[in-house]
């Protein structure tokens, strides 16, 4: 069987989504599989990349493409259009990979490929309106407000006098189509909220205020279709004032522990309500579902969720299902498996 995968992107995780494409690759079962490897560049080039998983993570790394004998390099629409690729992995993170768009790409191609659809992509990466569904579904969500770069740029001052008065100090600002915690920012005060929504403005045009929540951070691995399964929690413990950019791919302070330190009853009820947020959201594959575990109450307050989460073998999502008895190189298998089964699921008639 014939595998495309796809990484890199026209995204600020990048350099992230080719650190999960190089795990992928490396872990990946070459007695099953042949693999073709497809970069995007931050610029939006595709190219058939012919080097190997180490020059992945080089700054140079656009550099190995292919070239047909006329000097020119290899499409990777072109070859991700041919008849021999059977399935299609996006290691992509963030916006232009987690958001629909390349869905809606491999959905003309009518190729399976790993992960939601587009309509679940969508919604899920953009955090203002996985907010509205998960609402609908009835799930505990922190306070928040939303506001447009135009509300920003028009009165800045009367944006932060809303979250003022509704939401109060500390309180968080994010881009709304975001991923890796990029452009948000803790604001404990009016200058620094002011920052914040110019820097959340830079990376989106819709941005999002919620509530500081006092709690810890219990994440959940959801895989699945139309019955998922969850494995086993795991808990994130930030070595920052949260778990930013830089916290989780720089500060080797900050650390992960699974399984969470939390009653078997507490387990059973966010493995639950991580199943009605994949399904109320229409994933599809795959997902890690994030929760807060309010201190005070002991409530599970629904934080957000990535259909494409960071997937090299010690990020949360891989470590979850090798604790809960599926180890990497199995869960790709999984993965394709499921791929196969939504596209047969979800084919249309399109004669009248």
């Amino acid at each position: 069987m014939r595998v495309a995968v796809v990484f890199g992107g026209r995204s600020t995780e990048n350099y992230v989504s080719r650190l999960s494409a190089k795990s992928v690759i490396n872990n990946i079962d070459t007695d099953k599989y042949e693999i073709v490897t497809i970069g995007i560049t931050t610029e939006g080039k595709w190219f058939h990349y012919i080097g190997n998983t180490n020059q992945m993570s080089e700054e140079n790394w656009h550099e190995y493409a292919e070239v047909n004998t006329e000097g020119k390099i290899v499409s990777g629409f072109e070859r991700l259009e041919r008849e021999d690729i059977d399935v299609i992995i996006p290691v992509l993170h963030g916006p232009n990979g987690e958001d629909g768009t390349v869905q809606g790409f491999f959905e003309l191609l009518g190729k399976p490929y790993v992960g939601c659809g587009v309509l679940s992509s969508a919604i899920s990466l953009d955090k203002a309106y996985t907010k509205i569904v998960c609402e609908k579904e009835g799930l505990q969500q922190c306070a928040y407000r939303v506001f447009s770069r135009q509300d920003i740029e028009e009165n800045a001052d009367r944006c932060a006098e809303i979250v003022e008065r509704e939401l109060s100090y500390p309180c968080f600002i994010k881009p709304s189509n975001a991923g890796s915690s990029v452009g948000i920012s803790k604001a404990s005060n009016h200058e620094e909220l002011i920052k914040a929504f110019n820097i959340a403005a830079e990376y989106d045009y819709r941005v999002v205020a919620e509530a500081f929540v006092d709690g810890r951070e219990i994440e959940c691995a959801v895989l699945g279709n139309v019955d998922p399964q969850v494995a086993i929690p795991g808990e994130v413990i930030a070595a920052n004032d949260f778990y930013d950019y830089s916290a989780k791919y720089f500060n080797e302070q900050s650390r992960t522990e699974v399984p969470a330190n939390i009653s078997e009853e507490q387990i059973n009820e966010v493995k639950e309500l991580a199943k009605r947020a994949y399904k109320c959201l229409d994933c599809r594959g795959l997902a890690r579902v994030d929760f807060f575990l309010e201190r005070k109450t002991g409530r599970f307050i629904f934080n957000e969720i990535n259909t494409l989460p960071g997937f090299t073998n010690i990020s949360m999502y891989s470590m979850m299902w090798n604790k809960s008895g599926i180890v990497y190189s199995d869960l790709i298998d999984r993965l394709i498996e499921l791929a196969f089964e939504n596209y047969g699921e979800r084919k249309r008639k399109y004669t009248i």
